[in-house]
């Protein structure tokens, strides 16, 4: 679409106004909204300035001057505003040197793909999240010098069964909440507005259904893009389910581990590689697989360490990745194998439908930086020709340990994962793809504000633990 195309639309649709989106370093969407009157074709090209100094991780308070560029072939309408307003998804860019911001992470996936481009060995990559999320009726937080707590509630909670004088004997069983009907699934008509507030803002949904956790655990599954458009498609993602939680008095979380004792949210994410509109991924080799494929694995394993503070970057996403559990932390490859970190899905023949799925990134991550930093492994693998090994056939869950022992696993914990980013990032700042001062920032930002923050404070079970000591 081209700037004079989304003004089109604007009028075609009596927008009043226009807010322009773009998303932080951590990965949440911010915004500020202007008259219709305000957008005219000039702005696509000048930008709008804001202060970057108050987004996280980005500039000091003597630099903060930025504009933000409106993409128009994002352009849709917001369903969710109470006047008609005009979508646009932005682009940061410096205002004096009208470079494109070094840490703006949809500037990073852009460059991602075009990192793709110039090496000839394609020219698309798709990508296919699957991101599970939970719908809460309450979540109350809170944590101060003396004191601190969570309250999650679910009318769907199995821990809600029992209420007396209310009927409410239908609910999942700790991990028995994949694919039940009502009323043992509450949540299907919610589920399926989000799918249809989806289709309107132009995301293709392929199915939606309960996923494995109490208390409301789900999961909607949309068709693969390319990784840039994934990127967007995943942001409005969140926002669609978010504001359509909120519209029935309930919250959406894409925490990766809210609850104890039951399954987290992953976001298993199916990849292929393309060139002049043929699939890459499909050949002769195991499970139907091309050695480019094979190599592109062996990449995503090599560096499945560093990419984990990208793909699981949070403190939170480590109660997920836990050995012992049913959690992809093993760093092995098999067809149909879902106990491995990367499955090879065997649903169909067909060479365009062959592509891996890597299994262990959740839906607290930075869509733009994990897409593109797992893209940049799995070139890194096919560039240096990087053996993934033989496939693991077994259940991993139910190996000797000795026999397990010989297999790596994801990090334990985020502290971890960037010591990993920090070792092991020169495959990532190839074709400036990541700049130095983007990890950096992005390693002390998630030092200062996240590990060491949770290194600080008390947990509640510790004083369950230890009071009496």
């Amino acid at each position: 679409m081209t700037a004079r195309e989304a003004l089109e639309l604007a009028k075609k649709n009596k927008a009043l106004m226009v807010d322009l989106k773009f998303v932080d370093f951590p990965g949440v969407w911010q915004h500020f909204s202007i008259p219709i009157e305000e957008l005219s074709e000039g702005v696509f090209k000048e930008g709008l300035g804001f202060d970057g100094s108050s987004i996280r991780g980005w500039q000091a308070i003597n630099n903060s001057d930025m504009l933000v560029m409106p993409d128009a072939n994002t352009a849709v309408m917001d369903p969710f505003m109470k006047v008609p307003t005009l979508s646009l998804i932005c682009n940061i860019t410096d205002p004096i040197t009208g470079e494109s911001y070094s840490r703006d992470p949809r500037y990073i996936a852009q460059k991602a793909e075009k990192y793709l481009k110039s090496t000839k060995i394609g020219d698309t990559a798709y990508i296919g999240p699957e991101a599970e999320f939970f719908i809460f009726d309450t979540a109350r937080f809170d944590q101060n010098s003396h004191s601190g707590y969570y309250f999650i509630d679910s009318d769907e909670g199995i821990w809600n069964s029992g209420q007396e004088g209310a009927n409410r004997a239908y609910k999942p069983r700790h991990k028995e909440g994949y694919f039940p009907v009502s009323p043992t699934d509450a949540q299907d008509d919610i589920r399926t507005e989000m799918v249809l507030e989806m289709q309107k803002m132009g995301i293709p949904v392929e199915r939606q259904h309960h996923e494995v956790a109490t208390a409301g655990q789900a999961e909607i599954d949309i068709r693969f893009d390319s990784l840039v458009t994934m990127g967007d498609k995943l942001m409005t993602f969140k926002y669609i389910v978010k504001n359509v939680a909120k519209r029935h008095n309930k919250t959406a979380t894409f925490m990766p581990k809210p609850l104890f004792g039951d399954n987290g949210s992953g976001m298993h994410t199916h990849q292929s590689i393309w060139k002049d509109g043929k699939p890459l991924f499909a050949g002769k080799e195991y499970a139907g697989v091309s050695q480019m494929c094979l190599y592109y694995i062996g990449g995503i394993l090599k560096h499945a360490g560093a990419l984990a503070a990208l793909t699981n970057p949070t403190t939170n996403s480590y109660k997920r990745l836990t050995p012992g559990f049913e959690a992809p932390v093993n760093l092995a490859y098999s067809s149909r194998n879902r106990s491995a970190s990367i499955r090879i899905p065997m649903y169909s023949p067909s060479p365009k439908a062959k592509r891996i799925e890597v299994r262990f990134p959740d839906p607290s991550c930075n869509p733009y930086l994990a897409f593109a930093a797992m893209l940049m492994a799995g070139l890194d693998g096919i560039e240096n020709k990087i053996d993934p090994g033989p496939a693991v056939e077994k259940d991993l869950y139910d190996m000797e340990p000795r026999e397990l022992a010989r297999i790596k696993t994801m990090p334990g914990s985020l502290d971890e994962a960037l010591d990993n980013l920090q070792a092991d990032h020169a495959f990532l700042t190839k074709g400036g793809v990541f700049t130095k001062d983007a990890l950096d920032t992005w390693i002390g930002y998630k030092r200062e504000k996240e590990v060491d923050a949770m290194r600080l404070r008390p947990h509640p079970y510790e004083f369950f633990l230890y009071f009496d000591i």
